[in-house]
């Protein structure tokens, strides 16, 4: 009751209102919330793990100036993420400006002129068009480099390893997975659907590079996609892996040979890894990492609040809430402007920094469409912390992640149904 009236006086929620979401949240919690209880504790145990096995102590917190030479911080922290990820080398930087900067990092430092890289998940995430050359003409990008690209569309929300293998061609050097929904309307591939995938394509073409973009999918299974046989693994600091906690950065982990290459894509050729200050930033990676597994699991059970609260007026969400998670993505398909731009305002609102402010759709660079972002964090753009954006396109639909605790995302959820309460399809139904 205390909390009840608090949410009531303080943040306008009605009565009704918060029946209804409890109402909601006692479903979800008896089905699912175990499950993912259970995933938290296992990487939460690896994590500490890798940390012990490579002696983390107090003093690996401090940093240096200049080049970076015998920065032992800025090593300890890539030996960990290689453990955690179960690869034989890591990059990971503050320098990293996001994660289509790690990809972008990792497709150029891999491919050449005139090799050929192939998405086998279909359509890639707005900005990785940008990067290929496929959207846009932005100077640098991997055509004008003379990399050729192409896609497998996806079929039946799986990856199509059949139609895969018959693109392949001599020029092929890399094959390319995201696993996360994006702006589409599909669950986030499974690691049991990209470990299928990986395994009947090394049948035929043992040799071939195998990237996943991994980004909004650390922690959400047991496994990562390294851990059943891709060779690369990409993502962002800001993202689920840095906790909430994490300034900046990107992290690369994989094969030796793909980390130098990287390495010397960021740096310069000869210097590679062994150089780039991290600012400080040692502590509040590592940190952030440590706290992952627990932000993520409260993530996952916000978005699954989210979805079932919406799919219970009828609205077609993905995943499912029967469906088994890969990202901390919800999307919900409203078929309404409006209706986008309210929940937005919602989770705005909702948030402990710029609570005040309401989004507006506006040209976001690398994105064709006008794109409305929510997002009041304590790092700038997170989008492990509570946030929800949408590109300005039929058939409208809404993509919520991320919360540090799954409380807040409550309060996102109470008050878009606040916000929605002038649509006849909720205001009849509370």
């Amino acid at each position: 009751m205390l909390t009840e009236n608090k949410l009531c006086k303080q943040f306008g929620v009605s009565e009704a209102v918060y029946n209804y979401v409890m109402k909601i949240e006692k479903e979800i919690k008896q089905k699912n919330f175990e499950k993912i209880d259970k995933i938290r504790e296992y990487n939460q145990y690896k994590v500490i793990h890798a940390m012990q096995e490579h002696r983390l102590d107090y003093t690996n917190f401090y940093w240096n100036t200049g080049y970076g030479y015998d920065d032992v911080g800025r090593e300890k922290v890539e030996k960990i993420y290689a453990s955690v990820f179960n690869t034989e080398d890591a990059l990971v930087r503050p320098s990293i400006a996001s994660g289509t900067h790690a990809l972008y990092l990792t497709l150029s430092g891999i491919l050449q002129h005139g090799d050929e890289v192939i998405s086998i998940s279909g359509r890639p995430y707005d900005t990785l068009l940008t990067v290929l050359g496929e959207e846009g003409n932005e100077p640098c990008n991997l055509r004008e480099a003379g990399i050729i690209y192409k896609e497998v569309p996806l079929y039946n929300n799986d990856i199509d390893w059949e139609s895969a293998i018959k693109e392949v061609s001599m020029k092929t050097k890399l094959l390319m997975i995201q696993r996360s929904t994006g702006y589409s309307f599909r669950p986030a591939l499974t690691i049991e659907k990209i470990k299928n995938a990986i395994e009947k394509i090394r049948e035929i073409y043992p040799n071939i590079y195998i990237m996943v973009d991994n980004c909004y999918g650390e922690f959400v299974h047991e496994l990562e996609p390294s851990d059943i046989g891709a060779d690369v693994v990409v993502g962002s600091l800001i993202k689920n892996p840095g906790g909430g906690i994490a300034l900046s950065g990107g992290y690369v982990a994989g094969k030796k040979v793909i980390i130098d290459r990287i390495a010397n894509r960021l740096t310069a050729p000869g210097v590679g890894k062994e150089i780039g200050l991290t600012f400080g930033t040692t502590r509040n990676t590592l940190q952030g990492l440590f706290f992952a597994p627990h932000i993520v699991s409260e993530a996952v059970k916000g978005a699954l609040l989210f979805g079932a609260v919406y799919n219970s007026f009828g609205f077609e969400i993905t995943p499912t809430i029967e469906e088994d998670r890969s990202d901390i993505i919800q999307a919900i398909k409203f078929n309404n402007k409006d209706m986008v731009i309210k929940i937005c305002e919602a989770v705005q609102a909702a948030s402990p920094v710029d609570g005040h402010v309401s989004p507006i759709p506006w040209d976001m660079p690398g994105y064709t469409n006008q794109v409305i972002m929510a997002s009041g964090a304590f790092v700038s753009g997170s989008s492990i912390e509570l946030s929800a954006d949408a590109p300005m396109r039929t058939p409208y639909i809404a993509y919520i992640q991320g919360g540090l605790f799954y409380d807040h995302v409550k309060l996102g959820v109470m008050l878009s149904l606040e916000k929605m309460m002038e649509f006849e399809e909720i205001k009849n139904n509370i």
